[in-house]
Formats: C-alpha cells, structure tokens, sequence
C-alpha cells in the first residue's frame, strides 16, 4: 500500500460510517484518552445533528470507507430493479439480517434490503418494524446517492423513487 492510512481520508471529505452513514470530516485533532494521544477523525453527520470522533489509526478496520463509485451508486440501482428476495425464515430472524445489511455500509446491501421491503401501493401494509428498516435503508441509500451525484437529497429521493416505481410498472 503506497498511502498511509492516516492519508487516506482528509478534512471536507465525506465518508461512510457502517453505522451512522454518510457524514463529513470536518477536522483531524489530537486527543488526550487515557493518557494516550489519539489523532482522530471529527464526522460530522448533519442530518442527525451528531459529531463522531473515529481514530484514525483504526478508521479502515472498523470499517470507515470514502463515498462509493458512481459506477457503484448505478449498480445500487440496478439491484432496486431487480425481484424482492424474501426468505420464508421468521421475521426476528429476516429483521436481524436486514438491520446487519443496514449496518454494514456496503451500498450493495442496502439496496437489497430497500428492495426487499419496499411496498407497492396494492401491496398489504407494512408492520411497524419493517417501516423503520425499509425507511432506515432508504434514508442510508439516498444520503448516498445524493453525496456521489452532487445532488441535494430530494432530488435522490426522487431518484431511487422512479427506480422503485418503474420495478413495479414492470
């Protein structure tokens, strides 16, 4: 690797946190943790009015990345596109796996668990539960998309919205 780690990630960059989302370095500091000097990452992730402080000797490892390709953001699309995958094991199980996808920060997925529990409007209601992971997914996969196409998030929302309506007409 010709780059160090602490190269790897810079002030005003956005990254993904697997388990926050998209957000933005706004500085690097020192920090004084139990006696040690850490240098750290200061995250900044606006819409959740929240500030997270990352190591950035241990930013790679828990799995801090920079903002997918937007031939990755396509191919996120593309997976919208394709056929719910519902396993038949019971709910607690399925929502544990959703929630693990949601957490990982792989945009990939994201878009799958988008996908799976997303709901046409002749479909029955979702329960409580799959709301909040289908809204939680949703919200992750358009923060996102909106960071890589340098739009604002109402436009990724409509974005990921046509893609979704045009899988139902299908």
């Amino acid at each position: 690797m010709s780059k160090g780690k602490k190269n790897e990630f810079h002030p005003d960059d956005f990254v993904v946190y697997p388990a926050h989302g998209v957000g933005r370095i706004i500085s690097i500091e020192e920090q004084e943790v139990a006696g040690l000097r850490l240098e750290m990452f200061v995250i900044s992730f606006e819409k959740d009015k929240m500030t997270l402080r990352v190591p950035t000797a241990r930013a790679t490892e828990i799995g801090m990345r920079s903002l997918a390709s937007p031939d990755m953001v396509n191919r996120a699309l593309e997976t919208l596109k394709g056929k719910a995958r519902v396993k038949r094991a019971m709910w607690s199980r399925r929502a544990q796996e959703y929630e693990q996808k949601i957490n990982s920060g792989d945009l990939l997925s994201i878009a799958e668990v988008v996908r799976d529990l997303h709901r046409r409007d002749d479909q029955r209601e979702q329960s409580y539960s799959e709301r909040q992971l289908y809204e939680a997914a949703l919200d992750r996969l358009t923060r996102e998309v909106a960071a890589v196409s340098g739009i604002d998030e109402a436009g990724a929302q409509r974005r990921v919205g046509e893609v979704l309506t045009a899988r139902v007409a299908a």
